[in-house]
């Protein structure tokens, strides 16, 4: 297991940052529509769509929201605030949602677990946003991919080893038992250093460096909900990974679950304050 993870690894990390910074706005729309689109067959799976027309279906209306945000004017450019702003509020109300029937689990899954049309729209809310941060991102700097993909990260790594160390505390018993309120507590450290040295180096102000040091803290905790937000749906569908097209890995989305909720938090926190 070990192997196949180090080995999908090597293959995995050049081909994403190659297509982060050496794709056109176009062309990296595309690719992650791609992912995207693997992630919504996952979704169905996680649904507990087991035929595969069903499960295409599903799939086929994320592609046809993409393809309807392919239309909208100015789609690549991160400064057209009015839809950037509305898509990314409602995503954001969408985690506060989340958040709350991750806490109440497993009594919230008597609302969606077999309300296969809510579980279907729970789907288009994790991976619409998500995938038009990032284009809107990559469009405007590559670098504020790999920023969020680095809180994303920074949490994962502290976490780990905060909790190894420190962990006590269950952070979601219910959901995911290995999780720690110290592992948390060290993931936002961590992350927290990170938006510092980069407020730092490229000297923001002091209010401007404030605002980011406290958005970045913010959706790191976000992360940590996308993760949960899965963890819970896997765990109430009685799977342990969301699919196996990542040796060593599990699915898509086992990779990107927090990215889904830090990426739109992170534009929209953006937004606002900058």
């Amino acid at each position: 297991m070990l192997k196949q993870r180090i080995i999908t690894a090597v293959l995995l990390v050049p081909a994403v940052l190659a297509a982060i910074f050496l794709l056109s706005p176009l062309y990296f729309a595309w690719v992650m529509a791609v992912v995207v689109l693997l992630g919504a067959w996952e979704w169905s799976n996680i649904m507990g769509l087991e035929e595969p027309g069903r499960r295409l279906k599903f799939v086929g209306l994320v592609a046809i929201l993409q393809m309807g945000i392919f239309l909208l004017p100015g789609w690549l450019s991160i400064n057209e605030p009015t839809v950037d702003f509305l898509i990314m509020a409602v995503a954001f109300c969408w985690w506060i949602l989340a958040l709350i029937w991750v806490i109440q689990f497993p009594a919230s899954s008597d609302l969606w677990g077999e309300n296969k049309p809510l579980k279907t729209l729970m789907g288009l809310l994790v991976l619409i946003p998500a995938w038009l941060a990032l284009l809107r991102l990559q469009a405007q700097n590559p670098w504020w991919v790999m920023y969020v993909m680095g809180i994303v990260w920074g949490a994962d790594t502290g976490a780990y080893f905060a909790g190894r160390k420190w962990g006590q505390r269950k952070l979601a018993p219910d959901v995911s038992p290995g999780k720690s309120i110290e592992g948390v507590i060290g993931g936002l450290s961590v992350t927290l250093i990170l938006a510092v040295v980069v407020a730092v180096q490229i000297e923001m102000g002091l209010f401007k460096a404030l605002c980011f040091v406290f958005l970045t803290g913010f959706v790191c905790l976000v992360s940590v909900l996308g993760d949960l937000l899965e963890s819970m749906m896997k765990r109430h569908r009685g799977i342990k990974d969301s699919g196996n097209i990542l040796p060593g890995h599990g699915g898509i989305l086992d990779r990107i679950d927090s990215l889904t909720a830090a990426a739109p938090v992170f534009l929209l926190g953006w937004v606002l304050l900058f």
